[in-house]
């Protein structure tokens, strides 16, 4: 079995209950994302399906979507190219998600009610209870679903739209980034200063805290990165 399929093998949680075309798409996008398939080699669709002793078709599904995000190309002649995402591209991923989540959050924080305030207030104690229990993979979504909040509070579309777009790149990276203990206890006192600064209309605050907080994550990502480029090459 090749590194490549064993990397895919690796990243395959068939303990979900999902459909299994599903967990093939995501235990692809997760391996292509992190760098564990390099850019530019070819993913032979009737070696995997034989080595993995999965039908063609979930792999088949896997591949068109990884094609609409452009993490794959159809190359004539060769077929299935990995483009994948390079530290480059993390780096400026993140250089964007700084403005926009600045943005939304200094134009939702104008807009929101006490009521949206309450409940963003109760959101964050949710996460600090999920936190303590040892809760990941729920605190993880909670995070997730922080964000959200607040691009929808924003009111603007086409901005939720453009971030939408980044989280297809942005999930992995975020789940990576905070499984550790003192990571997650950090990102979620940063939630927190972010909530009191949007409380105060702390515009200025609010951008410090957000660039640091990405910042914090883009470190440990692109460490990560490094390190499965190493472990690959060695292997």
């Amino acid at each position: 079995m090749s590194i490549i399929i064993k990397a895919v093998s690796k990243n395959l949680d068939l303990s979900q209950n999902k459909p299994l075309k599903d967990l093939i798409y995501e235990a692809f996008r997760k391996t292509i994302i992190l760098g564990d398939i390099p850019a530019g080699e070819r993913i032979n669709e009737k070696e995997f399906s034989e080595k993995m002793n999965i039908s063609r078709t979930p792999i088949r599904y896997a591949l068109k979507k990884l094609t609409e995000e452009e993490l794959v190309n159809h190359v004539p002649g060769m077929g299935v190219v990995v483009k994948g995402i390079s530290i480059k591209d993390a780096y400026e991923i993140y250089d964007i998600r700084k403005s926009l989540d600045t943005l939304a959050t200094t134009t939702a924080m104008t807009l929101m009610t006490p009521a949206d305030f309450e409940e963003l207030r109760l959101h964050l104690e949710i996460c600090e209870d999920l936190n303590k229990k040892g809760k990941v993979d729920e605190l993880l979504q909670k995070f997730s679903d922080f964000n959200a909040f607040i691009y929808e509070k924003s009111q603007m579309l086409r901005l939720k739209s453009i971030v939408t777009k980044l989280q297809e790149y942005l999930i992995y990276f975020r789940d990576i980034s905070i499984r550790s203990k003192e990571r997650r206890d950090l990102a979620l006192a940063e939630h927190w200063l972010v909530y009191q600064g949007m409380k105060t209309q702390d515009a200025g605050k609010i951008q410090i805290i957000t660039e640091e907080h990405l910042d914090r994550s883009l470190n440990f990502i692109v460490k990560e990165m490094e390190q499965r480029k190493i472990d690959y090459e060695l292997n």
